[in-house]
């Protein structure tokens, strides 16, 4: 089956592109609200609380009360800030989200946009939020955000290479670098049963790659303050705070169409199973943050030059050669 996407329902390519932005920006609203939420809940049952309870039923409102503080907040913008780089950085770290998810297939029938090099444009789109993270350590003069910069771009370096590497493993097997006919090859078996290393290799970048914990040393509360974002208030750091949880959807997404099927499963709607597979995969990273501790920075780099990344060059070589002689 062909993929629709916004321009073949709309016509017009102006108003498939207004429609799309408007309708990731509700998704993704929805999705931070929800996550924060799921967040709450699951890392008070793993310390046997309750969570939030109070507003709405089970808590579900008070991530919106704490998003109505967040614009309530005034906007500081300190004197010693470099003004451009300052007020550009959220921006920075937030726009290429939208880029993101309109690469993402859904289901076998709804994609935004289908291209034949989507993986590769998806992983580059994915590198431009490491610039506004340096331009808010770099623009706020502050020593604390600066040394948050530095550790975000070494720390977005060293695990980008592993989790490109077990990406190009799957990208060996289905021979294609577009992610719908990614998902179509994966037809009995998903590529986690033939690639389980390059999926746990995948996996643990993603965290990484999200700043999530044990990897989150580019904020470090205990040592840098708030890292990169010390001097940001209001729904600058709301910003922040967004994109993080939006990338966790996206690295969730990519990883559920590389290795878990995408929309594949038996008796409900595809994009059902891919919805679910995806928040499972959220679940894990949530289990991450609430059962091991923050690492080092020097242990976190070589963890991954010394460990990841040879074990999916090395993983990308067999894979090369069982294609070979296949």
């Amino acid at each position: 089956m062909t993929p629709r996407n916004f321009t073949e329902i709309f016509g017009n390519p102006y108003l498939a592109i207004g429609a799309a932005v408007v309708a990731i920006m509700g998704y993704l609203t929805v999705n931070a609200l929800m996550i924060i939420w799921m967040e709450r809940k699951v890392s008070a049952r793993m310390q046997l609380r309750l969570g939030p309870t109070e507003r709405g039923a089970f808590g579900l409102l008070q991530s919106v009360f704490d998003m109505g503080k967040l614009f309530g907040k005034e906007l500081i913008t300190p004197t010693h800030v470099s003004r451009g780089l300052f007020l550009a950085a959220p921006v920075l770290v937030f726009a290429p989200i939208l880029a993101l998810c309109s690469l993402i297939p859904i289901s076998e029938s709804w994609v935004f946009h289908d291209y034949d090099i989507a993986l590769v444009m998806l992983l580059a789109f994915s590198g431009l939020s490491v610039i506004g993270i340096f331009s808010a350590g770099w623009g706020s003069n502050n020593k604390y955000s600066l040394m948050g910069a530095v550790r975000s771009v070494s720390q977005n370096i060293a695990y980008e290479i592993p989790l490109i590497l077990s990406a190009l493993a799957v990208v060996l097997m289905a021979r294609e670098l577009s992610l719908y006919q990614i998902v179509a090859k994966q037809t009995p078996v998903w590529y986690i049963v033939l690639q389980p290393v390059a999926a746990v290799v995948f996996l643990i970048s993603a965290t990484a790659e999200t700043n999530r914990a044990p990897f989150d040393i580019p904020e470090a509360e205990s040592e840098l303050v708030g890292g990169f974002h010390t001097e940001y208030s209001g729904m600058r750091f709301g910003l922040f705070f967004f994109a993080e949880y939006s990338n966790m959807i996206i690295a969730c997404s990519l990883a559920t169409v590389l290795f878990l099927g995408g929309w594949r499963g038996p008796f409900l709607p595809g994009f059902v199973w891919f919805f679910l597979k995806v928040y499972g995969l959220i679940f894990v990273m949530m289990w991450f943050r609430w059962t091991f501790p923050r690492i080092r920075f020097d242990q976190l780099l070589s963890f991954s030059w010394l460990v990841l990344t040879p074990i999916a060059i090395a993983n990308l070589f067999v894979t090369a050669v069982v294609q070979k002689l296949l």
